[in-house]
Protein backbone atom coordinates (compact mmCIF):
# COMPACT_ATOMS: atom_id res chain seq x y z
CA UNK A 1 0.00 0.00 0.00
CA UNK A 2 1.49 3.26 -1.12
CA UNK A 3 1.86 6.21 1.18
CA UNK A 4 -1.14 7.77 -0.42
CA UNK A 5 -3.11 5.29 -0.19
CA UNK A 6 -2.85 4.75 3.02
CA UNK A 7 -3.18 8.43 4.19
CA UNK A 8 -6.56 8.20 2.07
CA UNK A 9 -7.92 4.83 3.59
CA UNK A 10 -6.77 6.55 7.45
CA UNK A 11 -9.01 9.66 6.03
CA UNK A 12 -12.20 7.65 5.79
CA UNK A 13 -11.76 5.75 8.50
CA UNK A 14 -11.21 9.13 10.43
CA UNK A 15 -14.64 9.92 8.32
CA UNK A 16 -16.37 6.96 9.15
CA UNK A 17 -15.33 6.81 13.17
CA UNK A 18 -16.45 10.65 13.02
CA UNK A 19 -19.66 9.90 11.70
CA UNK A 20 -20.64 7.37 13.94
CA UNK A 21 -19.99 9.43 16.78
CA UNK A 22 -22.51 11.88 15.73
CA UNK A 23 -24.86 9.77 14.54
CA UNK A 24 -24.80 8.12 18.31
CA UNK A 25 -24.76 11.33 20.05
CA UNK A 26 -27.47 13.02 18.07
CA UNK A 27 -29.66 10.11 18.66
CA UNK A 28 -28.99 9.54 22.58
CA UNK A 29 -29.59 13.47 23.09
CA UNK A 30 -33.05 12.78 20.50
CA UNK A 31 -33.97 10.31 22.71
CA UNK A 32 -33.84 12.21 25.68
CA UNK A 33 -35.66 14.69 24.36
CA UNK A 34 -38.23 12.17 23.14
CA UNK A 35 -38.51 10.81 26.52
CA UNK A 36 -38.98 14.45 27.85
CA UNK A 37 -41.80 15.19 25.82
CA UNK A 38 -43.94 12.33 26.77
CA UNK A 39 -43.14 13.05 30.42
CA UNK A 40 -44.75 16.34 29.82
CA UNK A 41 -47.19 14.19 27.77
CA UNK A 42 -48.62 12.20 30.17
CA UNK A 43 -50.34 14.83 33.03
CA UNK A 44 -52.52 16.12 29.99
CA UNK A 45 -53.97 12.64 30.02
CA UNK A 46 -54.96 12.79 33.54
CA UNK A 47 -58.25 13.91 35.01
CA UNK A 48 -58.82 17.67 35.56
CA UNK A 49 -60.13 18.10 39.36
CA UNK A 50 -61.42 21.33 41.26
CA UNK A 51 -58.35 21.95 44.37
CA UNK A 52 -57.86 24.54 47.27
CA UNK A 53 -54.98 25.67 47.96
CA UNK A 54 -54.03 25.51 51.70
CA UNK A 55 -50.72 26.93 51.63
CA UNK A 56 -48.15 28.56 49.43
CA UNK A 57 -45.21 30.30 50.99
CA UNK A 58 -41.30 30.90 49.53
CA UNK A 59 -38.76 28.97 50.58
CA UNK A 60 -35.29 30.96 51.11
CA UNK A 61 -31.95 28.18 51.34
CA UNK A 62 -28.21 28.71 50.74
CA UNK A 63 -26.99 25.18 48.89
CA UNK A 64 -23.18 26.04 50.29
CA UNK A 65 -22.54 28.75 53.35
CA UNK A 66 -20.86 31.31 51.15
CA UNK A 67 -23.43 31.32 48.10
CA UNK A 68 -26.22 33.47 47.32
CA UNK A 69 -29.67 32.39 48.55
CA UNK A 70 -32.23 29.78 46.06
CA UNK A 71 -36.12 30.17 46.61
CA UNK A 72 -38.13 28.03 45.56
CA UNK A 73 -42.00 28.14 46.03
CA UNK A 74 -44.03 25.57 48.42
CA UNK A 75 -47.33 24.89 47.74
CA UNK A 76 -49.84 22.27 49.50
CA UNK A 77 -53.69 21.65 48.21
CA UNK A 78 -56.02 19.29 48.66
CA UNK A 79 -58.80 17.85 46.45
CA UNK A 80 -61.68 14.80 46.31
CA UNK A 81 -61.52 12.19 43.98
CA UNK A 82 -64.50 9.42 44.25
CA UNK A 83 -65.12 10.94 47.42
CA UNK A 84 -62.00 10.39 49.25
CA UNK A 85 -59.92 14.09 49.69
CA UNK A 86 -56.29 13.66 49.36
CA UNK A 87 -53.40 16.38 49.34
CA UNK A 88 -50.22 17.36 47.19
CA UNK A 89 -47.33 19.67 47.27
CA UNK A 90 -46.08 19.34 43.53
CA UNK A 91 -46.79 22.45 41.20
CA UNK A 92 -45.37 20.10 37.84
CA UNK A 93 -44.26 16.20 37.70
CA UNK A 94 -40.88 17.43 37.30
CA UNK A 95 -39.90 20.25 39.59
CA UNK A 96 -38.01 23.30 38.57
CA UNK A 97 -35.08 23.94 39.87
CA UNK A 98 -34.42 26.56 42.60
CA UNK A 99 -33.70 30.10 41.51
CA UNK A 100 -31.70 32.83 42.79
CA UNK A 101 -34.32 35.00 41.64
CA UNK A 102 -36.77 36.00 44.75
CA UNK A 103 -38.85 38.18 42.92
CA UNK A 104 -39.40 35.27 39.98
CA UNK A 105 -40.14 32.88 42.98
CA UNK A 106 -42.83 35.11 44.78
CA UNK A 107 -44.48 36.19 41.26
CA UNK A 108 -44.74 32.09 41.29
CA UNK A 109 -45.64 31.79 44.28
CA UNK A 110 -48.21 34.38 43.66
CA UNK A 111 -50.34 31.89 40.92
CA UNK A 112 -51.47 30.16 44.14
CA UNK A 113 -52.68 32.13 47.29
CA UNK A 114 -53.60 30.26 50.34
CA UNK A 115 -57.19 29.35 49.80
CA UNK A 116 -58.27 29.92 46.31
CA UNK A 117 -59.15 27.72 44.23
CA UNK A 118 -57.49 25.93 41.37
CA UNK A 119 -57.33 23.56 39.07
CA UNK A 120 -55.11 20.26 39.31
CA UNK A 121 -54.54 16.86 37.43
CA UNK A 122 -54.91 14.08 39.21
CA UNK A 123 -54.06 10.45 37.61
CA UNK A 124 -57.04 8.32 37.68
CA UNK A 125 -54.79 5.65 38.32
CA UNK A 126 -52.57 7.03 41.70
CA UNK A 127 -55.36 9.42 43.17
CA UNK A 128 -52.50 10.38 45.27
CA UNK A 129 -50.86 11.93 42.59
CA UNK A 130 -51.35 15.42 41.57
CA UNK A 131 -49.97 18.74 39.86
CA UNK A 132 -51.06 22.23 39.30
CA UNK A 133 -49.64 22.51 35.76
CA UNK A 134 -48.41 20.21 32.85
CA UNK A 135 -44.91 20.03 31.71
CA UNK A 136 -43.16 22.21 28.79
CA UNK A 137 -43.36 20.38 25.54
CA UNK A 138 -40.92 22.42 24.03
CA UNK A 139 -38.41 19.18 23.72
CA UNK A 140 -40.30 18.05 21.02
CA UNK A 141 -39.97 21.17 19.43
CA UNK A 142 -36.63 21.01 19.91
CA UNK A 143 -35.35 17.65 18.64
CA UNK A 144 -34.85 18.71 14.85
CA UNK A 145 -31.19 20.06 16.60
CA UNK A 146 -30.06 16.57 17.39
CA UNK A 147 -31.51 14.64 14.82
CA UNK A 148 -29.13 17.70 12.29
CA UNK A 149 -26.22 15.90 13.94
CA UNK A 150 -27.88 12.32 13.21
CA UNK A 151 -28.21 13.54 9.37
CA UNK A 152 -24.66 15.10 9.55
CA UNK A 153 -23.41 11.25 10.89
CA UNK A 154 -24.73 9.85 7.83
CA UNK A 155 -24.00 12.27 5.59
CA UNK A 156 -20.11 12.06 6.61
CA UNK A 157 -19.97 7.84 7.11
CA UNK A 158 -22.15 7.84 3.66
CA UNK A 159 -19.35 9.87 1.55
CA UNK A 160 -16.30 7.95 3.25
CA UNK A 161 -18.19 4.63 1.71
CA UNK A 162 -18.96 6.67 -1.58
CA UNK A 163 -17.12 4.97 -4.65
CA UNK A 164 -14.59 6.83 -6.05
CA UNK A 165 -12.89 6.47 -9.61
CA UNK A 166 -13.92 2.57 -9.65
CA UNK A 167 -12.10 1.94 -6.44
CA UNK A 168 -14.38 -0.04 -3.54
CA UNK A 169 -13.86 2.39 -0.43
CA UNK A 170 -15.21 0.81 2.82
CA UNK A 171 -14.62 1.93 6.79
CA UNK A 172 -12.26 -1.12 7.46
Amino acid sequence: MSQNQFASHSGRLWLCMMGLFLIVAGSFFAWRMWLSYEKAQITRQWSQVSCRILSSRVVSERPTPHSDPAHRVEVRYEYEVGGVKHHSTRIRQVEAAPTLHFDDAVQKQQMYPAGSAQTCWVNPAKPDEAVLQHGSRAALYSIWFPLLFVAGGFGMVGGALRQRAGKQMSCE
